[in-house]
Formats: C-alpha cells, structure tokens, sequence
C-alpha cells in the first residue's frame, strides 16, 4: 500500500505542477492583454486547485503510513536535515501553499471584474507555487 501511495502522489504531482504552471501562465497572458474571463480559464484554474487538493489527501495518507513519516518523528530525525524535510517542512510548505492557491481561488471567484480575478490568480497561486517547489525533495522525485 505505501509503495502504491508513494507512485500515486509522485504521478499527481506532476499534473498538479503543469496545472499550477499554466494556471500561472494564462493569467498574467490575460491581465496583461486585458482579455475577458473565459470558461476555459476557470477549467485550467480549478484543475489547478483540485490537483493541489488532491495531492494534499494522497500526501496526508503517505505522511501516516510511510516510515519516513509521522511513525518516524523524533528529537534525532529534527537534527538531520533529510528527516526533518519529510517530517516537518516538506508537509508544512505545501499546506502553507494549498491555502494560498485555494484563497486565489476563492477570492478570484467573488470578484466582478475580469482583470481582478486574473490578479489574484496569478498572485496567489505564485506564492502557492513558490512554497511548494521549495521543499520539494527533489533528490528523491527526479533520482
């Protein structure tokens, strides 16, 4: 089962990057061309946000049945920096960085004006993005 929850949240994180990157991407492509909101861009920004919620279910499952995580927690794995990224940082970050996407989200819908809902999409989920790449353990995804 853990190696099952290990692949999924590996191959999730992929969809979730691209969806977060193009999110990005269409938003300041529209704020700067002034361009209307479209449906097609509240699919691409609400894919964004589902894979990011997505990924943070099959990640709290992992956190709790990877012997790298919770079972794992100790005064010495806090000293060593590998133990303390999957104990402590890498779920912190991407929780810090889901509640930003998902407050660029909310927020962008309860807006009436176009460009203000593109500003707060590519705003919030930049910051969310930003988090989440900087704990992601890399050595451990790409090798």
């Amino acid at each position: 089962m853990y190696t099952g929850f290990k692949h999924l949240h590996s191959f999730t994180a992929d969809f979730t990057l691209f969806f977060l990157i193009l999110s990005i991407i269409y938003a300041v492509y529209q704020l700067l061309n002034k361009g209307g909101f479209t449906k097609s861009g509240k699919i691409i920004f609400l894919l964004a946000l589902i894979g990011t919620h997505f990924q943070f279910v099959v990640g709290i499952a992992l956190y709790f049945i990877s012997p790298l995580g919770f079972s794992n927690f100790s005064a010495n794995t806090m000293k060593n920096s590998v133990g303390r990224l999957y104990i402590l940082e890498h779920p912190m970050m991407m929780i810090l960085g889901i509640v930003f996407i998902t407050i660029g989200y909310s927020r962008a819908k309860r807006k009436e004006v176009a460009l203000a809902k593109y500003k707060n999409i590519a705003i919030f989920y930049s910051l969310g993005l930003i988090l989440i790449l900087s704990r992601i353990p890399w050595k451990a995804w790409i090798g």
